[in-house]
């Protein structure tokens, strides 16, 4: 007995373990014939690895090309993933959202990403891909935000905070008199618009008024690739993790001291799920961390983008303000003087009247959107005439999509795509990916495309803008964050900014009237939103 015990039974669990190794890579990495076609790669396993190292967000772009075909298969290490290029496809998918669904990626990716504890975790595990109703965090969580961001008086009163802030920002921003100033314009972008954006949701014991939360949050954000990739975490993501753990006590501080019950009506809806679902408070703070990048990372590229774009044609740029100026009332006050001049910008007007405007910003998202719907395959299941094999990864590229040509024509950057008149020559509405789609339509598309454009707006009524070294350059954008849906610059763009010739000492404002009327710029706005 001990010679077997000895000798042969390291072999047998040897064996045992080779066989189950073997089932399991066969499983992950064995093609089958009925699956969608393999991607080509030059190395096995790690070849996409290295790919997307070097190519980043454009390497499924690539791919796409290589295969010609609506859905490929790339084979990862650990994971086969999915990858569809076709609209039509990705509509029949999208309907799919029990089988092909999103709920548990998202909780895997903000348990890695916030650090959720054992005991949130469990909370947020049940139900989560509500598949016994309507119940649990992240089914109650999603219908909460969808109430508060839909368009209407909850909606109404975050923008109107938020445009406050803007507005204020700009003031303190307009050099006096024919002066000018100078300064990066991402960074000022990311600073006032962090302050804008958390304060319209967070109220008025928001815990980014301490500009060293709001700098740690940022310091976080960057850092995100090396906490999810999760090796050795505490030296390799050492100093994301204590910038995380900074933001996290901040808003812990913010629920103890009462600070929600003067927030936005989506802050408060989010924490009375977690109240309900008896979500830890130390994961409630956690979870709003991981909250706060969906309501930052992507705004303040967009404008970015958006200003750099319109500031860089003249032309273009005239006929914006054209538009823009439009919206202005004016209202002058005694003795008719510049001083005494309030101009009044109407957000609803600008909705109806600034066709260009909306234009370009789909545009710009069309142009600079590096998003990707992801979803998990719960059971073998078909998607057209493919099959999806259970625990793979489907993933729909919105940039392989707004760059085929086939679709498009030229995908060169071109401002009046979007226009009425243009309608013919572009692609379906579902073409445009920019916010998802389905069932996991981004619920706070309104709120950030009110903001990019109310930013716009005000900007390019209010100041002349011109690069430092004379010639308007793009900054490349190869150190993209991983979480992020929209290009980020690799660098900081240098400007100096004037006050508009004839409008020094002109006083803003801007108007918001209730209106349930929206920016309809993606398919489920048209026909409404779609389960």
């Amino acid at each position: 007995m001990s010679t077997f015990t000895g000798d042969t039974g390291p072999l047998l669990i040897l064996a045992i373990a080779a066989t189950v190794t073997y089932f399991v890579a066969r499983n992950m990495f064995g093609h089958d014939s009925r699956e969608p076609p393999l991607a080509p790669t030059s190395i096995p396993l790690i070849g996409h690895v290295i790919g997307m190292s070097r190519s980043s967000f454009n390497y499924h772009v690539e791919l796409s090309k290589q295969t010609d075909a609506p859905i490929f298969t790339m084979s990862l290490p650990g994971q086969k993933m999915y990858v569809v290029t076709q609209p039509e496809l990705i509509q029949q998918a999208q309907k799919q959202h029990r089988t092909l669904a999103f709920p548990p990626i998202e909780a895997k990716f903000a348990t890695t990403v916030v650090g959720l504890s054992k005991e949130g975790q469990a909370v947020l595990a049940r139900n989560v891909n509500g598949d016994e109703g309507d119940h649990g965090l992240s089914m109650e969580t999603y219908a909460a935000m969808r109430a508060a961001l839909h368009p209407g008086a909850a909606l109404d009163d975050m923008n109107r905070a938020m445009l406050f802030e803007v507005g204020k920002a700009l003031d303190l921003l307009q050099p006096a008199g024919k002066t000018c100033k100078q300064l990066g314009l991402h960074t000022w972008l990311q600073d006032k618009l962090t302050a804008a954006t958390t304060r319209a949701v967070y109220g008025p014991l928001n815990p980014f008024n301490d500009k060293q939360v709001a700098d740690a949050f940022w310091e976080f954000e960057s850092g995100l690739m090396s906490i999810l990739v999760g090796v050795l975490p505490s030296i390799t993501a050492r100093k994301p993790i204590a910038a995380r753990t900074k933001v996290a006590r901040a808003f812990e501080e913010y629920y103890k001291a009462g600070g929600v019950e003067q927030a936005s009506a989506y802050a408060k809806n989010r924490y009375q799920v977690e109240v309900n679902n008896k979500f830890p408070l130390e994961d409630t703070a956690r979870s709003s961390v991981g909250g706060t990048i969906a309501l930052l990372v992507n705004t303040v590229p967009s404008v970015f983008w958006v200003l750099l774009h319109l500031y860089q044609y003249p032309g273009l740029l005239q006929e914006v303000r054209d538009e823009v100026d439009a919206c202005i009332q004016v209202s002058a006050g005694a003795g008719q003087s510049a001083d005494s001049t309030l101009k009044i910008i109407d957000m609803v007007s600008l909705k109806d009247k600034c066709p260009l405007l909306l234009s370009a910003y789909q545009e710009v998202l069309r142009y600079r959107t590096i998003g990707a719907s992801v979803r998990e395959v719960m059971e073998d299941t078909h998607l057209g005439p493919y099959l999806l094999k259970k625990g793979a990864m489907v993933q729909m590229p919105s940039r392989v999509i707004h760059t085929d040509e086939a679709l498009w024509g030229n995908t060169d950057f071109q401002p009046r795509r979007f226009l009425a008149e243009e309608k013919k020559t572009r692609p379906r509405d579902m073409c445009f990916r920019a916010f998802g789609g389905g069932k996991t339509l981004c619920p706070g598309r309104h709120f950030a495309t009110n903001e990019i454009l109310a930013v716009a707006a005000l900007f390019i009524a209010r100041f002349d803008m011109k690069p430092l070294d004379g010639e308007w350059k793009f900054p490349t954008t190869a150190n993209t964050n991983v979480a992020a849906a929209v290009m980020g610059p690799d660098y900081d763009v240098e400007v100096e900014i004037a006050t508009r010739e004839g409008f020094q000492g002109v006083r803003w404002a801007v108007r918001l009237e209730a209106s349930d009327k929206t920016f309809a710029i993606v398919t489920e706005d048209v026909v409404g939103d779609r389960d």
